[in-house]
């Protein structure tokens, strides 16, 4: 009985004393590991950090699609003020013409040169960073205007004066003043009488007064983006049927584009227009992300999660230009991003909501294609895995 009482003892200690022993075996494994995962970590988030500041902070106004009415020696003078390479003028043969232009959206503004009725036409709709800025061109405009009058103002006060000097020097030598003594003061009363032209700023395509400053319409990408990654998760994560993920998709994206349109357009009053086509592009915008993920879940598994949100997240919301017109953008990256999900959704739902006008062909196709490719994947993904279940059973 002594003898297997010891036993027991002796055992419950060598238990108790396991865990000592192995936290005392070389740490160098554990410790590597730790390093690993910090420094990935570290790089995510750096990535993560450059991928949402990288187009802020290297955003420069490159060749913004302007129009002018105006001969080429007055459309010269636009871009003379101007930053340089900052505006890409078209030249136009008239005010209307310009105003279609901008309607179209081919355009963000026009300049209507005219020597007594100077003209800037602007939409903040389209970008209120482009219409400040054509605006703060036509400040300089004004104050070339203003610096041409005073001068000629001060170039007719002195001829003025020239002309009664000898006016009085021709009486004080008791002969009358000649016709071009008088010359002087009919320069400087047409001087005087001189209307001085002001440059007006002409807002073509306001925002609405629910949005005055644009700001929910330029972050209102970031919730669709987001909102499909979710209904992807979940429906991928909820629905064991990969046929079924499919059906989920659709319901997902029918139901999300009616709830999200209610919120942002009748309640919040971001969206205007047509509240049928806002709901569509809207449903089709979620609906493109969350198909995405689940076809990439059904064919590789729960990693396909990460693949979807990486191209919509991490590489198409930053290039989407959704705070700042595409031509801010380095290079052709602004183009680019209107490929993916996030600018193509944004651009429609500008479009749809202030330029009725505008050709939205492109970004209905775009969105339509990536929808597409998602079932597409997860039919892919069922005939794979029902194949691989018929194999097994034989």
């Amino acid at each position: 009985m002594t003898t297997k009482i010891l036993s027991r003892d002796a055992s419950a200690r060598r238990q108790r004393e396991a865990p000592d022993s192995a936290s005392k075996q070389p740490a160098s494994p554990q410790l590597g590991r730790a390093i690993t995962i910090a420094v990935v970590a570290a790089a995510i988030v750096s990535l993560i950090l450059l991928a949402f500041s990288w187009p802020s902070v290297t955003s420069d106004p490159k060749d913004l699609p302007v129009a002018a009415v105006g001969d080429q020696e007055q459309i010269d003078q636009i871009t003379d003020h101007a930053p340089e390479g900052m505006l890409d003028v078209h030249r136009v043969d008239s005010r209307q013409e310009a105003v279609q232009l901008i309607r179209e959206r081919e355009v963000y503004g026009a300049f209507v040169v005219d020597k007594d009725d100077p003209e800037i036409l602007t939409a903040e709709a389209a970008s209120t960073a482009v219409a400040q800025q054509l605006s703060t061109i036509g400040s300089a405009m004004q104050q070339k205007i203003d610096d041409q009058v005073i001068s000629g103002l001060q170039e007719g006060t002195e001829k003025m004066q020239k002309q009664m000097e000898k006016a009085v020097t021709a009486a004080a030598a008791g002969r009358a003043p000649s016709q071009a003594d008088g010359a002087g003061e009919d320069a400087g009363a047409d001087a005087s009488a001189m209307e001085v032209p002001q440059v007006k700023i002409t807002e073509v395509v306001p925002l609405s007064d629910d949005d005055p400053s644009g700001a929910g319409l330029a972050i209102a990408g970031l919730p669709l983006t987001i909102g499909g990654i979710v209904g992807g998760v979940l429906t991928s994560m909820g629905i064991r049927s990969r046929r079924m993920r499919a059906v989920g998709t659709l319901v997902y994206g029918a139901v999300g584009g009616v709830a999200l349109g209610l919120i942002m357009q009748t309640w919040f009053g971001i969206l205007q227009g047509d509240f049928g086509l806002n709901a569509l592009a809207i449903g089709l915008s979620i609906a493109a992300t969350a198909g995405l993920i689940n076809g990439f879940v059904s064919l590789i598994g729960p990693a396909g999660i990460g693949i979807g949100a990486v191209l919509t997240m991490f590489i198409g919301n930053p290039i989407a230009s959704l705070n700042q017109p595409k031509e801010f953008l380095v290079g052709a990256w602004g183009d680019i991003g209107q490929f993916f999900v996030p600018g193509a959704a944004g651009t429609l739902l500008r479009d749809l909501s202030y330029f009725p006008d505008a050709a939205v062909g492109l970004q209905w196709w775009v969105l339509i294609a990536w929808f597409v490719v998602g079932i597409a994947l997860i039919l892919i993904g069922h005939l794979i895995a029902h194949r691989r279940t018929t194999t097994s059973a034989h």
